[in-house]
């Protein structure tokens, strides 16, 4: 069982052939994939015997930056940067104001066999690593030998 990527861009009344058509750049790329690891972060989901590993790519962030939430089995990991800049002169007039605005936001479908509650994030060197522990009974059992009789 893996964590289901959710499209939230899909509309639902567009076929799918017109919204593959309107996501791809007229140079043949898909416009989406160019996008991923500029204003949306990348993300490795790694699936082990013991939980899956969520790992996003997000330098020069700290760990407050973040909003991770977890609702019906829906996991969001959310972040918004605001940055706001003022130059003024000698008499204080205003001579130059910038202001930049991003966010990104990813949203997966967890399967039925983790433990939302126990899900826990660090983050460290530029990575947040958030874990997703399976429930006892998802997880991989050892092999044992049956006696025959």
């Amino acid at each position: 069982m893996s964590l289901i990527k959710r499209n939230e861009n899909q509309t639902g009344w567009l076929p799918s052939v017109f919204d593959d058509m309107f996501r791809t750049d007229w140079l043949g790329d898909n416009a989406v994939m160019n996008n991923i690891g500029r204003n949306v972060p990348a993300v490795n989901i790694h699936e082990n015997d013991d939980s899956f590993e969520v790992e996003v790519a997000a330098p020069g962030k700290t760990k407050k930056d973040f909003d991770i939430e977890v609702e019906n089995n829906i996991l969001t990991i959310s972040s918004e940067d605001k940055e706001e800049k003022e130059t003024t002169d000698n008499n204080g007039r205003c001579t130059r104001r910038e202001f930049s605005y991003s966010n990104f936001r990813r949203v997966f479908t967890l399967p039925n066999i983790v433990e939302s509650e126990k899900i826990n994030a660090t983050y460290n060197d530029g990575v947040l690593k958030i874990s997703v522990p399976k429930r006892e009974e998802a997880k991989a059992k050892p092999k044992r030998l049956i006696e025959i009789k």
